[in-house]
């Protein structure tokens, strides 16, 4: 059969890397080819960077260029960024800020020790590590009126959806109801000025909590004062947890779950107040800990010197899976318990329920 094509061209790819490997053998082609270009890898998917913007004296817009393999985002998907701090490479998830079509950018506010080293030490020409974007944080498919709930960097992958959005749609409809502590620490601040003056279809509200307090979702009053028809809205809510919390229960106070989307950052953990915790054995590193009932497994990994994968340590990215070898561990996200012998376990999100055996 004739290739197609649109086969052609991967097929002498292909077929010239196969050639290339009669010189370059026993290391591969591909690794010859980084020295340069730092985008090319057979295994680990890069980006280079483009431009660094400081938004606010603490946060960043860092834009970057995806080698081959990049799957073209969403509006409102994340990635997970991989970084080099002190010789180990550390992840992180993050929202994609850019509209659909445009190459993909973050923003990123220096709290923790992943986002402060991207946010102070990030340069043109530096190379991120990339996982591919996933996330269904996503615009419906149809017309419809929006209602956006967003607070401090919870704005990131709203301002997705409305770059992507207002330019082609003139008959959107969306309220954009927004929280941050002052002006100046305000995210996209000129930007969304702008964007409220040149689109009719959007009405946006700021609200300072350091004059105003924080957006109260135990009730509905306010928020009938802010959007009055906000029960006819599909809604996506994004921010800290509490108000993440506080929505959810209110829109099923209102028996409309159907029309609220939540991106959370952080997992929902459940503490058991009566977790006994365990001694786990981490076989491959020949290391034992005492580990508590609420303590994920990788935190007591990490604590005893043992070299665990992991990713987003939010239970997303499923890097951190490992073996259980024997014993129980109860899912800090969903209570549930696993003692299946072989199982694959997120260790971010388990912890030991008596002793454990680990294959690590």
């Amino acid at each position: 059969m004739t290739p197609s094509a649109s086969q052609q061209p991967a097929r002498f790819r292909r077929a010239a890397w196969r050639a290339a490997e009669v010189f370059t053998s026993p290391v591969p082609p591909q690794e010859f080819a980084r020295l340069f270009n730092p985008l090319v890898s057979s295994r680990q998917l890069r980006g280079v960077v483009t431009a660094v913007r400081h938004e606010t004296p603490n946060s960043a817009t860092i834009e970057f260029k995806p080698g081959g393999g990049w799957d073209p985002h969403k509006a409102g998907q994340y990635a997970r960024i991989g970084v080099e701090i002190d010789g180990a490479r550390n992840w992180r998830s993050y929202s994609l800020v850019t509209a659909e079509g445009h190459d993909p950018a973050i923003t990123v506010t220096a709290v923790g020790r992943v986002s402060t080293h991207l946010v102070r030490t990030t340069k043109r020409g530096d190379v991120l590590f990339l996982a591919p974007p996933q996330g269904d944080f996503l615009l419906p498919s149809g017309p419809r009126p929006l209602l956006m709930l967003t607070a401090g960097s919870g704005l990131t992958p709203v301002m997705s959806m409305l770059r992507t959005l207002l330019p082609k749609r003139h008959d959107a409809d969306v309220v954009v109801v927004h929280s941050s502590r002052t002006p100046d620490e305000t995210l996209f601040l000129d930007e969304l000025k702008r964007m409220n003056d040149e689109h009719h279809s959007l009405t946006l509200v700021h609200r300072f909590t350091a004059h105003e307090g924080r957006l109260d979702l135990a009730t509905t009053h306010e928020l009938d004062e802010l959007c009055p028809d906000w029960r006819s809205r599909k809604t996506f809510v994004c921010g800290p947890q509490a108000m993440l919390d506080d929505a959810e229960k209110l829109w099923h106070t209102e028996e409309l779950p159907h029309e609220l989307t939540v991106e959370r950052f952080m997992p929902t953990l459940f503490a058991d107040p009566n977790a006994r915790g365990g001694l786990v054995t981490f076989e491959k590193s020949d290391k034992e800990a005492t580990a508590e009932g609420n303590t994920s497994l990788l935190e007591v990994g990490e604590d005893a010197g043992v070299l665990l994968p992991s990713g987003c340590r939010m239970g997303i990215c499923r890097t951190c899976l490992t073996p259980l070898v024997s014993g129980t561990v109860r899912n800090l996200a969903s209570g549930e318990l696993c003692s299946d012998e072989g199982e694959l376990i997120q260790t971010c999100i388990s912890a030991a329920v008596g002793p454990v055996h680990l294959n690590a």
